[in-house]
């Protein structure tokens, strides 16, 4: 299980290689995505907290890259945080998120993005619940819920 040591080692000393790479240019990217996901994927910005209805689903399902599809969660992992964004325990593998350092505004955070196309997805701190101590916080503009 992936533990926020773990998370910390990746930061710093680099990420498990992705399964696949999606190196589309910007302007593919542009070109299929709709301005707000746009903005928050590519260029790393961040939806208002509780602007999105993904917060309070949580039906059975899995959630994948806006960008490239690639499975990043599943439903089961998913807790109600109160933070105003959708938040998991742990990603579906441990390969499909790499993480960054992210020292703005300030603070040191660790970024997580996708692995394979690497969109900008949100961040991971250590006080999220058992058994991983995780949580991640997504922007619900970077994840499409994908029904069973």
């Amino acid at each position: 299980m992936l533990t926020w040591t773990e998370v910390l080692r990746r930061a710093d000393e680099g990420n498990a290689a992705p399964p696949r790479r999606d190196d589309r240019t910007d302007d593919d990217w542009r070109a299929v995505l709709d301005p707000d996901a746009y903005q928050v994927t590519r260029h790393g910005a961040t939806e208002r907290p509780f602007s999105s209805e993904m917060c309070s689903l949580f039906g059975p399902g899995r959630y994948s890259c806006v960008c490239c599809d690639t499975l990043l969660f599943d439903a089961s992992e998913k807790f109600e945080s109160g933070t105003g964004w959708p938040s998991f325990t742990l990603p579906i593998e441990h390969d499909v998120i790499a993480y960054h350092v992210d020292r703005s505004f300030g603070m040191v955070r660790v970024e997580t993005v996708c692995a394979v196309c690497d969109a900008h997805l949100g961040h991971v701190f250590p006080d999220g619940p058992p058994p991983s101590g995780l949580r991640y916080c997504m922007n619900a503009l970077a994840l499409r819920k994908l029904t069973d």
